[in-house]
């Protein structure tokens, strides 16, 4: 599982590693938040961070992993934040009607990222990493820092609960592929 092809601290390897990585970082992000802009401020906070750390990186599992796993822990962080803040605004306008959603706000979160943000952040990584980037349970296990078992369970739960909140005949289908949800035989939304 070792990556040859990138030197720990080399300047060169890891401006080739962003622009290789980049997009699949961000999609996964995207996917744990449901926020696209959110999810470009943490892949650009995770490189950063990443960048810092590269010398002391070590090829025990991919780069790609190894970036992945620093970006889901920013994401984690702001989404832990950003219900902090929620909770904090619920409270200031307690007894006031909700205002109104923004137009594009809607067009961008279909029916699955909105049920992906109700998951937990673990269970939308691994949703993430397995059906869009096709990543073994080992590898994920990795990104996350948590054992392989923990994965698979995690992995189990979460398409349990995109089914029941997606409907009964919600299918996730091949890993590896980009993804399609179908609901009653009609595409609800990619992922």
């Amino acid at each position: 599982m070792a990556d040859d092809t990138y030197q720990p601290g080399s300047v060169e390897d890891f401006d080739r590693l962003y622009r290789t990585s980049y997009r699949r970082v961000l999609y996964t992000v995207y996917g744990v938040l449901g926020d696209r802009a959110a999810a470009e401020d943490c892949v650009q906070d995770a490189f950063a961070r990443a960048f810092k750390a590269w010398s002391g990186w070590r090829p025990e599992s991919t780069a790609e992993a190894w970036l992945h796993r620093i970006a889901l822990n920013v994401a984690f962080s702001y989404r832990k934040r950003r219900r902090l803040g929620e909770i904090g605004e619920l409270i200031g306008r307690l007894g006031l009607p909700e205002p109104g959603r923004d137009p594009a706000e809607v067009a961008e979160r279909g029916d699955l990222f909105a049920a992906m943000r109700r998951l937990s952040p673990d269970q939308a990584a691994v949703i993430v990493l397995r059906h869009h980037h096709g990543y073994t349970n080992r590898e994920i296990a990795f990104a996350l820092g948590a054992p392989e078992s923990t994965i698979a369970s995690r992995l189990a739960k979460a398409k349990e609960l995109l089914r029941e909140m997606l409907g009964k005949s919600a299918d996730v289908v091949t890993p590896g592929q980009p993804q399609v949800v179908l609901i009653d035989g009609h595409e609800a939304a990619h992922l």
